[in-house]
């Protein structure tokens, strides 16, 4: 364990009316001493824990700032160790002073995710709640930060440890059998066993199933807009965002790369993406970006697919219908406030799906489409209520290696093989949950993961 002590900025750069400096290890209270006055002539390492103090930080014999200094004491903080936030006022000359000094009297720039990561490391938090930290503090939309606050306060964990707790009282039977035949028996066991493992395996394949609804909410719909060149996809975009993003002219072709926002849609969470106009085109650049347009929509959760009211289909148009085939995708027919020239029943026969009539330039047809993406991928699906969803792709894996592993034991019941069959596979399920948490996890999955964390953090 390292037990150097660390300071770093804690909040956003820019100016603020706050900033804070926090410093954590065993010599955070005596390292802040030696640049911080008390005004009322105290030192910190006599004073109470979670108290505040006011003074000033001193370079020799030069005020850098007037601050409020917190100090937490035996272990009684997020890192579990000593630690000292120093309040400054929120500039970042002030801050990076204050920095330095506090580096210089002693202490080293801490890496990131590195005051997290001591957290969990002195036992303050598991690992899946030491990454719920950093959803806390990218939540973009109420069912991320919901979430967040709710791996936060364990609710993973739990769900793991109940599902850990079941499977190694089994692992502990077989061996206690094994071992002292006379006074163990297992006759009727494999029964029993089938009986559990099947019960896991539900719970296990109900958190499986939950993490693309959990992700989609946690992260926002990957939506990819298509059409061919002058359709309207930059007037959409233009039109969610409520700002002209996008260059929007008469010239077909306008669009020759992909632009990307994020998007919040009445409570939708939207990652839109505009892609370039699909056409047949002799130009290279527009070839490569309606390229990379079609390989967005390999990728999308949601495909709007915009059709020129004006025009008929064409070629172009059913090469788009056949890229959305097979995928969730939604059809906006826009420039209805003109005269349609397109056959709105052939759409709906090559593409087999429903079509809404829209207009970009009026912002008709947007509330039909906020229902269709509602029942495409929220309604009945994802509600901020206590069922546990996950939202991790590393946790997800783990669920997926140990859903395996049961299997496996289902599988060697069934062909009435030996218990200890049963607990290698079982203590393999045991242990890839375990990393979920943090049981049994090696230093380079923490260093990967907290390595991702912002500094400060």
């Amino acid at each position: 364990m390292n037990t150097e002590t660390i300071a770093a900025i804690s909040t956003a750069p820019g100016a603020s009316g706050i900033g804070i400096i926090r410093v954590s290890g065993e010599e955070a209270i005596e390292i802040v001493d030696k640049v911080f006055k008390s005004y009322k002539d105290v030192k910190l390492a006599d004073v109470d824990t979670h108290t505040v103090h006011f003074g000033c930080i001193k370079d020799g014999d030069e005020v850098i700032d007037e601050v409020l200094v917190l100090v937490m004491k035996d272990g009684k903080s997020f890192t579990g160790e000593n630690t000292v936030e120093i309040n400054c006022h929120g500039g970042m000359l002030i801050l990076t002073k204050v920095l330095d000094l506090v580096i210089k009297a002693g202490a080293r720039p801490a890496e990131p995710g590195e005051f997290t990561k001591r957290a969990f490391l002195n036992g303050k938090m598991d690992l899946s709640q030491a990454e719920a930290v950093m959803d806390l503090i990218n939540a973009k939309n109420d069912f991320a930060h919901t979430s967040a606050v709710k791996q936060l306060k364990g609710n993973v964990s739990e769900k793991i440890k109940e599902l850990r707790a079941e499977i190694i009282y089994h692992i502990a039977f077989i061996e206690s059998a094994l071992d002292d035949p006379e006074h163990i028996s297992i006759d009727g066991y494999s029964e029993k066993i089938k009986t559990t493992v099947e019960k896991e395996l539900d719970e296990i394949k109900k958190l499986i199933d939950s993490f693309d609804n959990g992700r989609v909410a946690k992260e926002g719909i990957k939506t990819v807009i298509l059409g061919k060149p002058n359709a309207g996809k930059s007037s959409l975009l233009n039109l969610l965002l409520g700002e002209e993003r996008a260059i929007v002219t008469e010239i077909e072709g306008t669009t020759r790369d992909t632009l990307e926002e994020y998007i919040n849609f009445n409570g939708l969470s939207l990652n839109m993406v505009d892609t370039a106009g699909i056409r047949e085109s002799d130009d290279k650049v527009e070839q490569i970006g309606v390229e990379k347009a079609k390989e967005m929509a390999e990728d999308a959760d949601l495909i709007l697919y915009v059709v020129d009211g004006q025009k008929d289909l064409d070629e172009n148009d059913k090469q788009i219908i056949d890229i959305i085939k097979d995928k969730q995708a939604i059809v906006l027919v826009n420039k209805t406030d003109l005269d349609l020239s397109v056959n709105i029943e052939e759409i709906k026969s090559l593409s087999g799906l429903d079509v809404i009539l829209f207009s970009a330039k009026e912002g008709t047809g947007l509330d039909q489409l906020e229902d269709d993406i509602r029942q495409k991928f929220y309604e009945g699906k994802v509600t901020l209520n206590d069922q546990v969803y996950i939202t991790n792709a590393r946790h997800k894996e783990c669920l997926d290696s140990a859903y395996k592993s049961l299997s496996n034991v289902l599988d060697s019941v069934s062909k009435d093989m030996p218990e200890d069959f049963y607990s290698i596979d079982l203590m393999d399920a045991y242990e890839k949950l375990g990393l979920i948490i943090g049981e049994s996890v090696e230093d380079d999955l923490a260093n990967e993961i907290f390595s991702k964390f912002c500094m400060g953090k």
